[in-house]
């Protein structure tokens, strides 16, 4: 039996919680565990579910929005769709009493699809009409086709067509102009006919007064040649029918004259072809004809002046 003085010692000691012995190792081994109610435990499962499903979400959009490299935009956002269906179905297995927001699951429900290219649109195109053989051109600026005609630079040629052709994009109506003697064929711009000096054949008239002047006496002036040959050369190239009859007369040298230079030689024959064959197309004769009838002019007159020349000094010494 205690005594009132244990008694107090012990509840004491009981109340600053130091009990010596097997009182305090009974206090330590019978300390119950913290009891954790059912409804905290539901919370956070739910909580930790819906973070889960948010995360998926925000990733399942990013890869809906950025296809994954390499693959096509038809097969991208189908593969991203099936992922997220299956993130869905394991959010609902995790929590099954959670509903999804409504934008999610429509998003969900609905196909994603890229927008296929617009094809484009092709007019209808018009019938064309085809177009009938052109009628051939026959006269232009007064020369026909088949006419005879005087080029300055190259003598009598003919115009055998007269024909359009495109150059450099620009439509043009050209002469062709054959020059049989010297085997060549020429096209000259329809519009440019009067600038180059393409003429019609000389009329009798003009013939008749080339012929005249033939019968002249040569004009032999004191300069050096390579200026009067130049001056040859021009009237050549000019195209008139009495310039020529001009360098003929001036180059020709009779049997008792001194002989020609080499290039008084070839002037000479350049403007005796011109002058023949122009007279040779307008009095309807062979060239070699118009060539005998040129120089039997020449060679006349060259004999009358020198038979005139010879009678002077004998009238004289009859005077005397």
């Amino acid at each position: 039996m205690a005594t009132p003085s244990a008694s107090k010692t012990t509840a004491a000691a009981k109340a600053s919680g130091k009990v010596a012995g097997p009182a305090k190792a009974a206090t330590v081994s019978k300390a119950a565990p913290a009891k954790v109610t059912p409804s905290v435990t539901a919370t956070a499962a739910k909580v930790s579910a819906a973070t889960v499903t948010a995360a998926k979400a925000a990733a399942v959009k990013a890869a809906v929005s950025k296809p994954a490299a390499g693959a096509s935009p038809a097969v991208a956002p189908s593969l991203a769709a099936a992922q997220f269906q299956a993130h869905r179905n394991a959010a609902q297995k995790a929590a099954p009493g959670r509903a999804m927001p409504a934008a999610l699951a429509q998003s969900a429900s609905q196909r994603i699809s890229v927008p296929a290219a617009a094809a484009p649109v092709v007019a209808p195109k018009e019938p064309v009409a085809a177009a009938g053989p052109k009628k051939p051109i026959s006269i232009r600026h007064g020369f026909k086709t088949g006419e005879w005609i005087v080029y300055p630079a190259h003598g009598v040629g003919r115009v055998v067509a007269i024909e359009e052709q495109e150059i450099a994009g620009m439509a043009l109506e050209l002469f062709v102009i054959t020059f049989e003697k010297d085997k060549m064929t020429l096209r000259v711009p329809t519009g440019k006919s009067a600038s180059v000096g393409m003429r019609k054949l000389a009329e009798e008239g003009v013939v008749r007064r080339a012929m005249e002047t033939l019968k002249g006496k040569a004009r032999i002036k004191r300069t050096m040649w390579s200026r009067r040959a130049q001056e040859f050369e021009q009237k050549i190239n000019s195209g008139d029918l009495v310039s020529i009859a001009e360098v003929v007369r001036d180059l020709f040298r009779a049997e008792t004259q001194p002989e020609q230079s080499y290039s008084e030689r070839q002037l000479y024959e350049a403007a005796l072809d011109r002058m023949a064959r122009e007279i040779a197309a307008v009095e309807k004769i062979d060239e070699r004809g118009a060539v005998q009838k040129v120089v039997e002019v020449l060679s006349k007159s060259a004999k009358s002046r020198r038979a005139e020349s010879d009678a002077a000094p004998a009238g004289d010494i009859k005077a005397a």
